[in-house]
């Protein structure tokens, strides 16, 4: 089926600047900022990778994420985001430690892999897809990066969380809303909702999903 480009180049180049622009001020005091990701590294946990599995976090930005990783063993991590302020913030973080990280500064929908990857791990990417293309270009990259057996980790706003983040819309999803979404070859393993408190202390639900590629 044929689709619409993904916006025009305007409206990219507006995108890019939106995130740049969130992170410019290098605080940890935005709305997803976590201390700690436990979920992440419980999901992880719980399908028990190899420490030299290759493993992506799309949106990774400046998350924490990527030095828990380091912490724990994992040997092939990429960190993928539209905004290279973010990335810059996560390799000031990391310091000397940074040169063991792939860092791909990419708009997921727009991305083509060059590789593949045993885990796909997003927490809070997929919701800001509010139009139905979109999160059908989401799907498609995340196909040409998973191995087939691969486990796809998503978090998403559940129904319930805020409809806008950092000045956009955002869609609410359940795990079955976000299983459809990936389609009749993905086995839903685990799904749960989970709240997380924001800096300023609001609470937001989350839909945490694990789901493996079978083909």
């Amino acid at each position: 089926m044929a689709t619409r480009p993904h916006g025009s180049r305007s409206e990219r180049v507006a995108l890019d600047a939106h995130w740049d622009a969130v992170y410019a001020d290098g605080d940890d005091d935005r709305s997803w900022t976590q201390a700690r990701p436990t979920e992440s590294l419980e999901a992880l946990a719980s399908i028990a990778p190899r420490l030299d599995a290759p493993l992506i976090d799309v949106g990774g930005g400046s998350s924490r994420l990527t030095a828990a990783l380091l912490d724990a063993g994992h040997s092939d991590v990429t960190v993928l985001d539209r905004s290279e302020a973010a990335l810059d913030l996560a390799r000031q973080r990391l310091g000397g430690r940074a040169d063991r990280v792939t860092w791909l500064a990419a708009d997921v929908l727009t991305w083509q892999p060059t590789r593949q990857y045993a885990i796909w791990h997003d927490r809070a990417v997929l919701h800001f897809f509010t139009d139905p293309t979109d999160r059908s270009r989401y799907v498609d990259s995340l196909r040409s990066a998973l191995t087939s057996g691969g486990h796809a980790i998503i978090a998403t706003f559940a129904p319930g969380g805020p409809d806008h983040c950092s000045g956009l819309p955002v869609q609410r999803s359940t795990a079955q809303d976000v299983a459809d979404l990936l389609g009749h070859d993905f086995q839903l393993l685990r799904a749960q909702v989970r709240e997380h408190r924001t800096p300023s202390g609001v609470a937001q639900p989350f839909t945490w999903l694990i789901a493996q590629r079978e083909r």
